[in-house]
């Protein structure tokens, strides 16, 4: 099923897309949609243990990476026009600052607000993205890009085990681990991917902090059905012991074995190659097969012929028809040097081309596999620790304000975990701690076609993806490191092609973009521990 529900009123289609327009529809689709994340308490502890369980000496939340598949503009992105508000701009005041007047000041001081989002995509990676806490009734919402909740370009679901964690660092939680329940996008990015609408706010629930325990020897089969913290340790045990053990044990028991480190090495032909040569050919015989060497035509032609190494293989260097697409292809890898072989036009009578045909040339090659086994066996523990209520996200962190319609040209501050490499290689950030970057917002909106871009802010930045979803904060206060959210980065370009990313860019964020927050904005969640 697609990831958005309906509110009343409206109508789901069979595939599980939101319909709109359709007969019998009474109300208006809405410009808000939302999707549950995890619907319950226990749904909430168990995702929060999926990222804080140790599994050996490491918590998945170390081990997950910048999501970068999403961000990239696949070509220069245009400026043409200006911002078109569709209505009077208007702001919600930061958590704290309801009833205050902004303090001017100069020294840069990074948010309290901002941290991770985590989440499995929709590839079974472990992935983050930047975020914030941002002001709302309940003091529990998140704002971020929608690529950061939803696999758009993939037309996904919602990320699996999706979780935000403020000031985090190398596997650490300070304020806690909040779990999303709902989240909320813009109608048209939901249903048509729309990037100009590439923004997110997510409720979530109290934050926990998970820790202590200790850890109890089980069986294999209590490791399985456990469903908290657990590890496994290994020995690594000789052949013999190997055996004994299995034999007593076999499959589902704790003593291993696998094949590391295969060893290939040429050898010379076997004593009966002639007489055993398929079998040699298709699965090989005693560890030892022939295969073929990829070589270009004039060493194939200079080959004698036989079962020596170096001798022409024949069944493989044969003529093979081909399609334009894959002709095309060839002919440029040949022109890079990565396609040996020879390429010709297959034409008729009267010279018309009717067909293409590659050929590809191989000699003998001899050669025997060998492995080491590795053998080991498995000690399985389980650690029954504590999770502890962690209070409301706003109460921890803070929460920044939120505005819309603002005029071009505004100065920002943008916040976020830059992490991959420029597209020349060159790796200015690591992603480990937030970084900062400021400026005057384009006058012009930036588009792209391949992106499904109209209406983009930009900002001068190097900034890489790793960011995407941190927020572009207006009329930021240094001194109570809180501002508004007028945006979140989208797409990160190179606009002179010199391999440095130099700008990024945020949807622009108009009167639907405010429906949408507030809608989210309105929204409970609670604890997830047990009173």
């Amino acid at each position: 099923m697609k990831r958005i529900l309906l509110p009343a009123g409206g109508a789901v289609l069979a595939t599980g897309l939101l319909a709109a327009g359709l007969a019998g529809t009474a109300n208006a689709v809405p410009d808000w949609a939302y999707d549950t994340l995890a619907k319950n308490a226990p749904d909430a502890v168990a995702v929060a243990e999926f990222w804080t369980k140790a599994n050996g000496h490491t918590n998945n939340l170390a081990k997950a990476t910048a999501y970068t598949d999403e961000t990239i503009a696949a070509s220069k992105l245009s400026a043409s026009g200006g911002y078109t508000p569709d209505g009077k701009p208007g702001v919600v005041a930061p958590i704290g600052e309801e009833k205050k007047s902004a303090a001017k000041v100069k020294n840069i001081n990074l948010p309290k607000t901002i941290g991770k989002v985590f989440f499995v995509d929709s590839e079974g990676e472990l992935k983050w993205c930047s975020a914030t806490s941002i002001q709302s009734k309940y003091r529990n919402l998140v704002a971020t890009a929608g690529h950061c909740v939803y696999d758009d370009k993939k037309n996904a679901s919602a990320m699996d085990n999706w979780v935000f964690v403020p000031g985090y660092y190398q596997g650490k939680a300070p304020w806690g681990v909040y779990v999303g329940k709902t989240a909320y996008t813009h109608y048209d990015y939901s249903v048509y991917n729309d990037r100009d609408r590439d923004y997110a706010f997510v409720t979530v629930y109290n934050g926990i902090h998970v820790g202590g325990g200790k850890a109890t020897q089980v069986t294999a089969k209590e490791f399985a059905d456990y469903k908290g913290a657990k590890y496994i340790d290994e020995k690594i045990i000789t052949k013999d012991e190997y055996a004994a053990g299995y034999e007593k044990y076999g499959d589902l028991g704790p003593f291993k074995s696998k094949a590391v480190d295969p060893k290939v090495e040429t050898v010379a032909k076997p004593s009966d190659a002639a007489a055993k040569i398929e079998d040699y050919i298709k699965t090989g015989k005693d560890g030892v097969q022939l295969v073929g060497a990829e070589v270009v035509e004039s060493v194939y032609k200079a080959a004698s012929n036989g079962l020596e190494n170096g001798n022409k293989f024949e069944r493989l260097s044969t003529v093979v028809p081909i399609s334009l697409e894959d002709y095309n292809a060839l002919k440029a890898a040949k022109g890079e040097g990565k396609f040996l072989g020879t390429l010709a036009e297959v034409k008729d009578d009267k010279g018309n081309v009717i067909g293409w045909t590659k050929q590809q040339f191989f000699v003998k090659k001899w050669v025997k596999t060998t492995v080491n086994i590795k053998y080991w066996v498995e000690t399985y523990f389980v650690v029954e620790g504590y999770i502890k209520d962690a209070g409301r996200l706003g109460d921890n962190v803070g929460g920044q304000g939120f505005t819309w319609n603002q005029k071009p040209e505004q100065t920002v501050f943008v916040f976020g975990y830059p992490a991959a490499p420029h597209p020349d290689g060159n790796k200015a950030y690591t992603g480990v701690t937030p970084k900062w970057t400021y400026g005057k917002t384009s006058g012009k909106v930036y588009t792209s076609a391949a992106e499904k871009v109209e209406e983009h802010v930009g900002l001068k930045s190097s900034f890489t993806p790793g960011a995407d979803g941190g927020p572009w904060l207006s009329k930021y206060s240094n001194a109570k490191r809180l501002g508004y959210v007028s945006g979140v980065t989208s797409l990160f370009g190179d606009q002179d092609k010199n391999g440095r990313f130099d700008i990024i860019t945020s949807p622009y964020f108009d009167g639907e973009t405010a429906t949408v927050y507030t809608k989210a904005a309105a929204v409970w969640s609670g604890s997830i521990v047990k009173k």
